[in-house]
């Protein structure tokens, strides 16, 4: 048993880089700040929670810490995507001529 939850938790940590690795390139390859965030938030929340997993998997004893971290990084990584891509588009940073829609924008507008 203890043999396959080895193999299983190479398999999540390699499956957690590669997201990883994802989303290193996105930073690259993304055209503007606000892609950029996104690519980066959703690569580096599901790399980090299967990396964990995978670690999870190969200590079983960790089990309950890791998934702690986990949990955590649920409610933040988003919730700082968020926050940046506000201040920013409060400050005046332009999206790509490619953006067709802001939804926050409008928002503004329908308050205002």
């Amino acid at each position: 048993m203890s043999m396959l939850l080895d193999i299983i938790g190479g398999l999540l940590m390699l499956a957690g880089t590669g997201f990883l690795m994802l989303g290193g390139l996105g930073l690259v390859r993304m055209p503007d700040l606000y892609n950029r965030i996104q690519a980066g938030t959703k690569t580096t929340t599901l790399g980090t929670i299967l990396t964990l997993a995978g670690a999870a998997c190969m200590q079983p004893g960790w089990s309950l810490k890791l998934a702690l971290i986990s949990l955590f990084l649920l409610f933040t990584n988003p919730l700082s995507s968020q926050v940046l891509a506000r201040s920013a588009h409060r400050t005046g940073v332009k999206p790509t001529e490619k953006t067709v829609v802001d939804h926050y924008a409008e928002n503004v507008e329908k308050r205002s």
